[in-house]
């Protein structure tokens, strides 16, 4: 399935999250009409008169970005550091799949409701209610709270079938349902505290405080890659035959990662009560909860869907090669920082904009917002992905090849398989920018629909990887469907908006694409001859890897950028408008 990104919770997430959405009304079916937009909404992108709401945009979106990069980069060390320890084998991969169940039993069970009805109604309740909406917020977290309480009970309970769902019920030499049960047992009450964490970075972000919720995950990795250090320090190994539940290197590798989530939420009650919200618990029900209830039912069939795609995927990759699922993981894992650091940010500042404005619907904004995300989405991860395609195996090299990373060719296949998946970046990002513009007129239906003809198209393709494919690269094959299904997302959804709203712009954005790809791909190929060059040279170490990535983006950067002035990319403009006059 996609990986819509919710609410960030830390920095690896696997494909399970629909995004923020809007769901405290029924179903509002706009009629594609015309409103003549505010004079405050001018756009980011084109003209000096492009200011007051761009301004703010950025300004949010700058902070968020830098909050995101340190997260990413201490996301990066925490997941270099898991391979250098663990290596890309049984226990790495039995690790990451009960890593991945707090999410995906969070989100099945309360959190695709939570993260899709959090913002729009807190946002309502703040201009509706006498009080500002405090009684209502106490309440939903009062409730919410009782809820994931109890819903961490029963996943607890539940560790053995839940893993045996995502890996099978028996040992073989690439898959440990053993040993990833005692994980999950270990992990799985994350899910309190990551829905706690969403709750308190909703209400936040409801107010324009995005700080706090932005920063908590570099403390979660801060955490985590302490616990590695105690986890190397203390003797022996876990032990994999038997599986004992009492292994010290166990206790401190599951207890420790829980334990970065605890402190991911707790760093957030400080700013809380500077927005002047008490966290006393009220209990009592709200009616505008109640309005919510068809809608929610959709998103938990979105995730019910999604899930779908998941179960495959993990059965396949675990039946194919010790290695597979955590390659596959930690491939989603380096695809997701571009996204992290550029669309996360600018996602989350446009969601409140775009929800408030289909409150009020002015359709003119909403579409707007949903060109501009399109356009800036494109012109930031194109590059990228040119780039990540041209030269994904000299990053994994670079990044995993310390201590046992490498251990059968492990850091080099994970870098291939990131090859193999990053056309799929542009896509995942403009299908969760649209997704969000469906929650934001509270249709949670739609999404659910679009969600179910991605997996469609994604689990054939899936299942015929290790037809088509020897064991050792069905990983790719993984990556490849799984960006694939983007693609298809993204089409299915322009189409589907253009239908509901009349002209989205589309043009404009296909023409931002084809002059951001040209530049790209020109740029690219520079640097990938060039690098061809050096690699001859220094053979496939990690230290030639980083020669090459070095001298390849200052060969390629300057190329696209030139490109790009010369086929005018206007989204580019403020960044042309700051140059000295003689480099216009």
């Amino acid at each position: 399935m996609p990986q819509p990104e919710p609410p960030r919770r830390d920095d690896r997430r696997t494909e399970l999250m629909p995004p923020f959405a809007n769901l405290d009304q029924p179903t509002i079916r706009f009629a594609p009409i015309r409103v003549e937009p505010r004079e405050d909404r001018t756009e980011v992108i084109g003209g000096e008169a492009s200011k007051p709401a761009g301004q703010s945009l950025l300004r949010s979106s700058s902070m968020m970005a830098v909050a995101n990069l340190a997260s990413r980069v201490t996301g990066f060390l925490r997941q270099i550091a898991l391979a250098a320890v663990l290596s890309f084998g049984l226990v790495n991969s039995s690790y990451t799949v009960a890593n991945t169940l707090p999410n995906i039993v969070y989100e099945f069970l309360l959190g695709g409701v939570l993260t899709s009805v959090m913002i729009p109604l807190l946002v309502r309740a703040q201009k509706e209610d006498a009080d500002g909406g405090e009684a209502y917020t106490r309440r939903l977290l009062t409730m919410a709270g009782a809820a994931l309480l109890v819903a961490t009970v029963i996943a607890v309970a539940a560790a053995k079938p839940l893993v045996a769902l995502y890996v099978g019920g028996e040992t073989t030499s690439s898959a440990n349902p053993e040993l990833a049960t005692a994980f999950a047992v270990l992990l799985l009450p994350e899910i309190f505290f990551y829905g706690i964490g969403a709750l308190l970075g909703a209400i936040l972000n409801s107010k324009g405080r995005f700080g706090a919720f932005a920063w908590a995950p570099v403390l979660n990795n801060v955490v985590v890659l302490g616990v590695l250090l105690v986890y190397v320090l203390v003797p022996g190994e876990i032990s994999l035959d038997p599986v004992r539940m009492g292994d010290t290197k166990l206790l401190i590798l599951g207890i420790g990662t829980t334990l970065g989530i605890v402190v991911q939420a707790a760093v957030m009650l400080s700013a809380i009560r500077k927005v002047g919200i008490s966290l006393k618990p009220l209990w009592g029900w709200d009616p505008r909860l109640s309005s919510a209830g068809g809608l929610a039912l959709w998103v938990v069939g979105y995730v019910l869907v999604g899930q779908a795609g998941l179960i495959v995927t993990t059965r396949v990759a675990s039946a194919a090669d010790p290695g597979a699922y955590a390659i596959y993981s930690n491939a989603w894992l380096l695809l997701q920082v571009p996204y992290g650091v550029l669309g996360v940010s600018l996602l989350t500042a446009l969601m409140p904009r775009m929800s408030r404005a289909a409150a009020e619907n002015r359709i003119d904004d909403v579409v707007k917002d949903l060109s501009l995300g399109s356009r800036l989405s494109t012109v930031f991860l194109v590059p990228i992905s040119v780039l990540l395609t041209f030269f994904g195996t000299e990053v994994g090299l670079a990044l995993f090849s310390l201590g046992a990373g490498n251990a059968n060719g492990g850091a080099a296949k994970l870098g291939t398989a990131l090859a193999f998946s990053a056309f799929g970046l542009m896509p995942y990002a403009v299908t969760l920018l649209q997704l969000r513009v469906f929650y934001a007129m509270t249709d949670s239906r739609t999404p659910t629909l679009i969600m179910l003809g991605i997996v469609v198209v994604k689990i054939p393709l899936l299942l015929l990887c290790p037809v088509l494919l020897p064991p050792e690269n069905v990983v790719l094959g993984l990556v490849a469907a799984n960006s694939l299904s983007y693609v298809v997302g993204a089409v299915i959804g322009q189409v589907v908006l253009a239908r509901r709203l009349g002209p989205v712009r589309t043009r404009e954005v296909l023409d931002t694409l084809w002059r951001t790809l040209i530049a790209s791909l020109a740029g690219g190929a520079v640097a990938y001859l060039v690098g061809l060059g050096i690699e001859s040279g220094v053979g496939g170490s990690a230290g030639g890897a980083w020669l090459v990535l070095a001298v390849a983006l200052v060969v390629a950067a300057p190329v696209m950028l030139v490109l790009m002035k010369l086929l005018r990319l206007r989204e580019l403009a403020p960044l042309w408008r700051r140059l000295p006059a003689r480099f216009r």
